[in-house]
């Protein structure tokens, strides 16, 4: 079958690679995909988000399944455009992929159907925030209500702070119109995990969880990004855990979303803190996690393709996935500046070493090629760039090979965390 993947980051890379090895692809496009996923698949310059341009693609190359990655052309209704246009696509509706384009939407729903969560309130003015935030106290959590790219949370120690997020977000615009509300929420203590589970609209099939690390710098140290590492299976998760996320927040959740008429289809990411009254949902997403899908396709044995397929088609009630015993690392480099305002432009080196290792995978995120003089180089074009992902054993065994890795690229520009894994790693030396 003919296939296109929409986007063009490390979980699009990711995905296409994976992808291309099921025997059921016969053609395999992404738009606009980029140099690492050019060995695997064609890529198309058409931007993710412009959702004309992708439906016409689709139709003139008798496309018959699209796997949509990131969450902005789901948010703006990309699946309800191709399934008019008689296309099966993989990912939510409009309506349900409001599950991550509106924090408050999905707050809502939690409340409404008794699911595990933070106690909060919806804001669309500040002084009406504030007013919350003094009455609350800190340290408490304000996040933007739209989509900002996973950088729309912010954690505040004090009132102050909180204030000056709300300034940030609804008077200073920071993430632009996904400020237009704020939701504030209690600060949840515990360990954040990332669960994933194929729904297709009735039936959830658990995935796995792994272990994303928000934070820029070591020691969970800076500001929140999109995501500076993870590992997968994460032990916080473990048999017990994972019977309770089902039960609490998964069913309820997809239950929820089928009596309010906006039944859910695709892949749900529920970002959890889980304490020691259990497992509370942080939000929702409504697509893999990145750098979490980078882990989930290394471990996954089970072709990838029927498992999309199968959601799109409603047909998961009777799937199987099946899962490498083999943990999976994941290191993201990001180039300098990040995640303010990332240095662009800078030459990458070393990947070909890279590519030798055993048990290694560097899977492109934020890059492009240029001719610079006589020869084609690979360049920085986004604030992370590369998601360095290795396999092991155990958690100590992934983290060694994927440093090792690390180690071989040559690229002053850009930097990344040293300690991905660290709560596991420090639970096997226990």
């Amino acid at each position: 079958m003919r296939v296109l993947v929409v986007g063009g980051g490390g979980r699009e890379h990711a995905l296409c690679w994976k992808i291309s090895a099921s025997p059921l692809c016969s053609k395999l496009f992404c738009a606009p995909g980029n140099p690492g996923i050019a060995e695997t698949a064609t890529c198309v310059a058409i931007g993710a988000e412009d959702l004309d341009g992708l439906v016409t693609f689709a139709k003139d190359e008798k496309i018959d399944f699209v796997v949509v990655g990131p969450a902005a052309p789901l948010v703006a209704g990309l699946v309800d455009r191709l399934t008019q246009a008689g296309i099966k696509s993989f990912g939510p509706r409009k309506a349900a992929a409001q599950l991550e384009g509106s924090k408050g939407f999905t707050k809502d729903l939690l409340a409404k159907y008794n699911i595990p969560t933070g106690a909060y309130g919806r804001f669309k003015d500040a002084e009406s925030a504030k007013t919350f935030v003094a009455q609350k106290g800190a340290p408490i959590v304000v996040k933007a209500d739209g989509l900002a790219a996973g950088k729309g949370v912010i954690l505040c120690q004090t009132v102050d702070e909180a204030n000056a997020a709300v300034d940030s977000i609804m008077t200073d615009r920071a993430f632009g119109a996904a400020g237009n509300e704020v939701v504030i929420e209690e600060f949840l203590y515990g360990e954040e995990a990332s669960f994933f589970v194929l729904v297709d609209g009735k039936t959830a099939l658990p995935l796995a969880a792994a272990q994303d690390h928000k934070a820029v710098g070591d020691g969970d140290t800076g500001p929140n990004t999109g995501g500076m590492g993870a590992y997968s299976p994460t032990p916080v998760v473990d048999a017990a855990m994972h019977a309770r996320i089902m039960k609490e927040i998964v069913i309820p959740t997809v239950d929820g979303m089928a009596k309010e008429g906006t039944p859910f289809t695709g892949v749900l990411f529920v970002g959890l803190m889980i304490g020691e009254e259990g497992p509370k949902v942080i939000e929702f997403n409504a697509r893999f996690g990145d750098p979490e899908c980078e882990c989930l396709m290394m471990r996954m044995k089970s072709d990838v393709l029927p498992a999309l397929l199968a959601t799109a088609d409603g047909q998961l009630a009777n799937f199987d996935v099946r899962w490498h015993d083999e943990v999976a690392l994941t290191v993201i480099m990001a180039a300098n500046g990040y995640p303010g305002t990332p240095e662009k432009g800078t030459v990458i080196g070393g990947l070909t070493g890279v590519d030798a290792l055993e048990g290694v995978k560097v899977f492109h995120a934020g890059t492009k090629e240029e001719t610079r003089g006589a020869e084609k180089v690979i360049v920085a074009s986004g604030g992370r760039v590369l998601a360095v992902t290795a396999t092991g054993k155990n958690v100590r065994e992934a983290q060694a090979r994927a440093y090792q890795a690390v180690d071989l690229i040559d690229w002053p520009g850009g930097f990344c965390r040293r300690d991905i894994g660290w709560r596991a790693v420090a639970r096997e030396k226990n």
